[in-house]
């Protein structure tokens, strides 16, 4: 753990110490100053006068003693005052918004989803969504929130933050944001989708013991989340991860087999390339389901590509290979240029197939590269995105009051 520094000035010490203890709340929960001592190493003194800063400051308070000390001071349980903000996340997807919101301790409330459900009024469903934000911030916080951070598909500028869509992702989703922007004092954060589930894993999934992975999130679009090195890596214009624009091999067998065609730029392909598509990543999955005499459920397209998947995945049919094989196309480049070590297969379709398609994928993989690498399904049961959304603005929320991470 780190303890003071006796070269450093009083302030930066404080900070640092105010950090360590107030980051060392939101993991454990209710400490005594003695177990706080004790996991910080910070001296008695130090202890006291940092725990009574930060009640002064409002970002701690007492509640509650603790039945293994005898009764007294010492006894008295602190945690982070949680009411003192809150953060929001949205999950921006073409055809609704999820919306969650979390006190200043993580702790959730229920989340909310609203349908776009073909409605031309565009303004109108925006301005539901702003409603919404405000009524759960007034109702359940009394306050604005300190943060909200929005998940949409497209690339975000690193720099600006400004959302640029990759061709099909609906243009209401900017509007949405500067609406927000608008109506609250909040900042807005904005990140691609698919790089917000990928901190989901990483902090609560199966890539939790892992600080270099790529998720590759297979659901209405596809594209990945790189995190090298314990930190998320966007690229020089947000761009990295779009996967989808990939050339893989045409396996229709009409073609050459050295001929590649790329997945965004031949929609044509979609009848006959699964899995790795951006502009309708499940409709291709449903095609070769097709193909393989397999029934296809009718309705929401990656609902239906997710059942199938999930079926063929139980009965080992044979239609998961080829699925697997397309899958490994992307999974090989991601592994020859960054060595991540372990792919996470996520979204809809990724998890739908479980283990029996992370098999096929390693070993079709394993037959075209000798870079060892590991292939994982996500873990994240709920909203991915949603989760990833509501954790960077926690995040943000906790750099801002806390002090810079050290």
């Amino acid at each position: 753990m780190k303890t003071e520094k006796a070269s450093a000035s009083p302030r930066t010490a404080r900070t640092i110490n105010n950090r360590l203890v107030l980051d060392l709340l939101h993991r454990q929960g209710s400490m005594t100053a003695a177990q706080v001592r004790k996991l910080t190493g910070l001296s008695r003194a130090t202890i006291s006068d940092l725990l009574a800063r930060l009640q002064d400051d409002g970002l701690i308070e007492v509640r509650g003693a603790s039945d293994a000390v005898q009764p007294g001071p010492n006894a008295r349980l602190y945690q982070l005052q949680a009411g003192r903000a809150h953060v929001i996340g949205v999950d921006a997807r073409t055809d609704s918004v999820s919306i969650g919101a979390a006190d200043l301790a993580g702790n959730r409330l229920p989340d909310r989803r609203l349908p776009l459900a073909g409605t031309g009024d565009l303004g109108g469903f925006i301005a539901d969504v702003v409603q919404v934000v405000r009524r759960t911030s007034l109702e359940s916080f009394d306050q604005d929130p300190h943060t909200i951070a929005v998940g949409a598909p497209g690339v975000v500028d690193p720099g600006t933050g400004a959302l640029r869509s990759t061709g099909w992702p609906p243009e209401w989703h900017a509007e949405m944001v500067a609406a927000l922007r608008s109506a609250f004092r909040a900042t807005v954060l904005v990140e691609n989708e698919v790089n917000l589930a990928a901190i989901a894993e990483h902090r609560l999934g199966v890539a939790r013991d892992r600080e270099t992975f790529a998720l590759l999130w297979l659901g209405h679009g596809v594209g990945a989340g790189l995190l090298l090195d314990g930190r998320l890596r966007r690229g020089e214009s947000g761009g990295a991860g779009e996967v989808g624009f990939l050339a893989v091999p045409d396996r229709s067998g009409g073609a050459s087999a050295r001929e590649r065609l790329s997945l965004e730029e031949r929609p044509a392909l979609q009848e006959r390339l699964p899995g790795l598509h951006g502009l309708a990543g499940a409709e291709p999955v449903r095609e070769l389901a097709r193909r393989h005499g397999l029934d296809v459920p009718s309705g929401d397209a990656v609902q239906a590509a997710a059942e199938v998947v999930a079926r063929a995945a139980g009965d080992g049919q044979p239609f998961l290979d080829e699925l697997a094989a397309t899958i490994a196309d992307g999974v090989l480049a991601l592994c020859v240029v960054l060595d991540p070590g372990c792919v996470v297969l996520g979204g809809e379709i990724g998890r739908a197939g479980g283990p029996a398609l992370a098999a096929r994928v390693a070993a079709a993989v394993g037959r075209l590269s000798p870079i060892p690498l590991s292939i994982r399904v996500s873990e994240v049961v709920d909203n991915a995105v949603l989760a990833g959304a509501v954790l960077t603005a926690l995040d943000h929320a906790h750099d801002e009051l806390f002090g810079p991470p050290q």
